[in-house]
């Protein structure tokens, strides 16, 4: 193998001839990270404000988190789930404690987790709640985003996600996403459950009504509906609560978790919530090789450590009354409109200024990463490790940017 030149454009030119072009990235090559920042093979210097989507809500290498996975992968990698391993149990219950919850379904992805959760809310209805089989539906929100298999791409209406990918899974009733109308009269006997994010990440970090998940959560106790939150994105943190849905004082049957779970590390992903709904699965009817697996576990016992004293909820929940003060700023200066909870923003440029893209550029030549969802909105998630002052840097960088 010829040796590869180390500079951006050459790495670039490999992505693009050997990779799928399945991402569009801006044209940045990351080698380093660590907390908020990030360095590229250029020795240029970025402050992270998209955090892996929030999968890096500690931050790059915290150093709990990879303590746990070098301790772990001294002893013990995978063994599969045909034995018992020492972490896997301890996870869960430490998982669930923190969650409030009563068992735990591992997987490894997020879109594992919602395609886990919706296979338990089908067994659930045909064997508990007595629904005909093969008729259940669950009722989904318009703008959604739970991930990209082909089943959680049926129910998307985003065409980028969803053209050309049929023929799709039956069972998906899509109700617009804030309207309580709407859910209540998709409800029929047949609905197994509803599934939504309790704040809509990719569609632009879309905050519901007040009052919106109190009452679809009314109407799942009077239908006999499973409430799945899809928390993979706004959960663990991200809103300044361990849960979004913890805004609104509402509890979900099922929640699925994924991204910071894995702290940045290694992909982990889990259904947590009530021991009748899980409780469902036998042996054999469901699982993943990896789903569990010991080094996962591990990570993920120590992510729960960092959660369990409330440290990062309370900064995400302070800095992000800070981070949309700053970001109001600008409304009317080259934003329209600024939307989001906690460390957790969306952000629409207005259209006479410029579009996302060409925003995400402007701010990477001024140290800052962000990117762009939809043409003209994009989303803020730094790590919540970042501190005021790097905040006020990255949103003084925005103001340049939207008008350079």
């Amino acid at each position: 193998m010829a040796a590869t030149a180390h500079d951006t454009a050459s790495f670039i030119t490999l992505d693009e001839q050997w990779g799928a072009h399945n991402y569009h990235p801006l044209p940045v090559v990351i080698s380093e990270a660590e907390g908020a920042w990030v360095t590229d093979v250029d020795g240029n210097r970025y402050l992270d404000f998209l955090s892996g989507y929030s999968a890096l809500n500690f931050g790059h290498r915290h150093p709990a988190l990879l303590d746990a996975a070098r301790d772990q992968l001294d002893r013990l990698t995978l063994t599969s789930r045909a034995f018992h391993n020492d972490q896997f149990g301890a996870f869960c219950r430490d998982l669930a404690a923190l969650t409030g919850t009563e068992m735990v379904l591992t997987m490894n992805t997020g879109a594992e987790a919602v395609e886990s959760a919706i296979k338990v809310a089908r067994k659930w209805a045909y064997e508990v709640k007595g629904v005909e089989f093969d008729r259940a539906e669950i009722i989904v929100a318009a703008g959604n985003f739970h991930g990209r298999t082909t089943t959680i791409v049926s129910f998307s209406d985003d065409p980028v996600a969803h053209d050309n990918y049929g023929p799709f899974t039956p069972g998906f009733i899509t109700v617009p996403y804030g309207d309580l109308d709407a859910v209540r009269a998709a409800i029929t006997p047949n609905t197994a459950a509803v599934l939504m994010e309790p704040i809509q990440g990719e569609a632009g970090v879309i905050v519901p009504p007040a009052g919106f998940f109190a009452g679809v959560r009314a109407l799942c106790d009077e239908n006999d509906v499973l409430l799945v939150a899809d928390e993979i994105q706004s959960g663990l943190a991200r809103t300044g609560k361990l849960f979004a849905l913890d805004h609104d004082d509402v509890r979900a049957d099922l929640y699925t978790l994924g991204k910071a779970l894995g702290g940045g590390i290694i992909p982990v992903s889990a259904v947590v919530g009530r021991a009748d709904v899980l409780g469902v699965l036998k042996p054999g009817q469901h699982g993943s090789t990896f789903g569990g697996y010991p080094v996962a576990c591990a990570v993920g016992r120590a992510v729960v450590a960092l959660l369990e004293s409330g440290e990062f909820q309370q900064r995400s929940h302070e800095l992000g009354e800070h981070l949309h003060a700053r970001l109001n700023e600008l409304v009317g200066k080259g934003l329209v409109a600024v939307r989001g909870r906690g460390l957790w923003a969306g952000i629409d440029i207005d259209p006479a200024a410029k579009t996302g893209r060409e925003v995400s550029m402007a701010l990477r030549d001024r140290g800052v990463l962000c990117k762009e969802t939809h043409e003209r909105t994009l989303r803020i998630a730094p790590p919540l490790v970042i501190t005021r002052d790097e905040i006020d840097g990255a949103v003084d960088s925005l103001a340049e940017a939207l008008h350079a």
